[in-house]
């Protein structure tokens, strides 16, 4: 696994252009951005310096030699994470996790201005045990399904999608902790209700999508659900930056 941390340029002055906190209000705009660090052998071939605009088909299906890095799954050997992490000071931070090494400079060779700083990438192998504590971060996008039923030929119809209630944001967590093999501390539980934006045509109606960002404290109950989780992540949305577990030593 790489971890990579993006420190984007959303400028201090209202009265100049700040193109970086524009591209950053549509999740939709940032997703695409971000999937090019992963470009295809026949992508990167065609259009070495990455001026043609983005197109989902530059991504192939997987083949043997090439696995497939993006519009799938976070899996141990394919796909990434994202989160976008506001900064004392009015900074923004993009933390990226992924299991190949990205290529920034190609993601961003005809977008530089939006970044402060050059990316920072390291690889990143943890370990965990049981009874482990961490101080953890996850934005997430905590949702549940209503209207599921069957159909009269038996089969079951995906009900839609609504915000958990504010009351219910913690249970909703707890669910998901015992799933991905850890427990969490209410006391120690912060929770940041919102929304994020996307928007994927021009021309179109974009949409919010509700977010909350919990900070806190875990124990480890199972460390190989876990290690999965942080791999593959927790709850739906994940295209747009939900997701993405963050731990740390709860010492520091």
């Amino acid at each position: 696994m790489y971890l990579s941390c993006l420190l984007i340029d959303v400028g201090n002055d209202p009265d100049r252009p700040r193109p970086g906190r524009h591209w950053l209000h549509n999740r939709y705009q940032v997703h695409q951005r971000l999937c090019m660090a992963f470009p295809s052998a026949s992508k990167r071939s065609d259009d070495p310096e990455f001026l043609k605009p983005f197109n989902a088909n530059d991504f192939p299906e997987a083949h043997a030699s090439e696995p497939r890095q993006v519009h799938i799954s976070r899996r141990p050997d394919a796909g990434f994470l994202f989160r976008v992490d506001p900064q004392p000071g009015g900074r923004v931070v993009i933390v990226v996790a992924s299991a190949m090494n990205p290529d920034w400079d190609y993601a961003f060779h005809n977008a530089n201005y939006l970044l402060a700083a050059c990316p920072e990438v390291k690889p990143f192998d943890p370990r965990f045990a049981k009874e482990q504590t961490l101080r953890f971060r996850l934005v997430a996008n905590p949702t549940r399904k209503i209207d599921t039923k069957s159909a009269p030929d038996g089969r079951r119809r995906h009900g839609k999608r609504v915000p958990v209630p504010a009351d219910r944001l913690y249970d909703w967590l707890a669910r998901k902790a015992e799933l991905a093999g850890f427990s969490i501390d209410r006391e120690s539980i912060t929770v940041q209700p919102g929304y994020v934006y996307i928007k994927k045509d021009r021309d179109g109606e974009g949409q919010r999508l509700f977010a909350a960002r919990y900070d806190g404290i875990l124990k480890v109950s199972d460390p190989a659900k876990f290690q999965e989780a942080i791999v593959r992540g927790i709850g739906p949305g994940k295209a747009f930056g939900f997701g993405l577990l963050s731990v740390a030593p709860a010492a520091t």
